[in-house]
Order: structure tokens, then sequence, then C-alpha cells
């Protein structure tokens, strides 16, 4: 499997990113050395498409697979792509407070400690549809990793189209995200340019 090693401050301050997308509490201070440099047109729709590569933790091929599929869907292709990322397992663990990060989340399911409608599913990249529930086994939600996590995700806002009980550890998927919902700073009209070329 591939690793990013880079630095994750560092490449949120060549991306522009804010850490706090991430899930991260730290702050540069730092400043961009090519920050007054122009950037083209197809510097744009790169910057943007490593954006949400970095922020979902997908790699080239996969990204690339996800917008042919959403290309293929009904409406408009860089909704779908995001909808698409925006429901995989391991941002779902995430978003529902389960983890502090979204590398987090995904150890947390590929240690096996998720359960998808009852059924252990260790896929990072797993599609979650409307009604799925989504819960942390319970051996392991004792474990004080868990407890940890829960204390420091505990204030932070779950999106509407999902119902959580942290008390619990678990989750239920109410409706699929419309992009209105999906907090994530991408242009994706920029991806979308960038690969109909």
């Amino acid at each position: 499997m591939a690793i990013n090693r880079v630095p994750v401050l560092k490449r949120c301050r060549s991306l522009g990113l804010e850490p706090m997308v991430l899930g991260i509490d730290k702050k540069s201070r730092r400043e961009l050395k090519r920050a007054n440099r122009k950037v083209s047109e197809y510097g744009l729709q790169l910057r943007e498409k490593q954006k949400a590569k970095f922020i979902y933790g997908v790699l080239e091929k996969p990204f690339r697979n996800y917008y042919v599929k959403a290309d293929r869907m009904k409406g408009m292709t860089g909704e779908n792509l995001m909808t698409m990322l925006e429901c995989r397992l391991d941002n779902v663990v995430f978003r529902m407070g389960m983890a502090r990060t979204r590398r987090e989340a995904r150890q947390v399911v590929d240690h096996k400690h998720v359960l998808v409608n009852g059924k252990q599913v260790n896929i990072p990249s797993f599609q979650v549809k409307t009604g799925d529930v989504i819960e942390i086994k319970e051996k392991c939600r004792g474990y004080q990793r868990y407890k940890d996590i829960v204390e420091v995700t505990g204030g932070r806002l779950v999106p509407e189209w999902m119902d959580v009980d942290l008390e619990a550890l678990k989750g239920t998927i109410k409706q699929l995200p419309t992009r209105e919902m999906i907090d994530v700073p991408v242009d994706e009209m920029l991806i979308v340019e960038l690969y109909s070329k």
C-alpha cells in the first residue's frame, strides 16, 4: 500500500487548507514562499484535485475511478463525486465522531472495529447507503481509545444527513448528503474540468 509520508501541516500549507478540515487542532505559523506567484488554469484545477485527494486520503487511481463512476451517474458529475467521497466508510466514521481524523478512522476500520448493519466491514472505501447502521463492535467500546476520542469529538457538529449516539458509539445514515451538506472547501467543478480534457 502506498503511504504519504509528507508532514500534514506542510501539505496543508502548500494546498492552502486549514488543518481543522482534517480534524487537526494545530496551526502552522510559517508562510508559503510562493504565495504571490500567478497560477495557471491547469494549476488551479490540479490543486483542487490534490486537495480532494488529500482530505479524503484517496490515491490517484481510485480517485479516477470515482470520477468515472460519478460521470456515468445521473445528475451533476462534480456533486456525484463529492457525495461518493463523503459516503466512504472511513469518512462516515470520522463524521460521526468515532475518530479524531480521517486517517484514524481508516485505521479503526482496518482493525475490524466497525460493524455496518451488524456485519464486520474492514474496507475503508466501502460505500454506505441510506438506512445503514454504523457502530463500533461491542468488545471494542470499552477501550480507553474510544473514551479519549469521544472526549475530543464530543463538541463536533454532526452533519444533518446522519443520526449519531456517541455514548453508544452508533450512528444511522438518514439520507445521502447533497453538495450543500458537505462542508469541504473543494471546487469540484475544477476537478471535472481537469478530467474532462
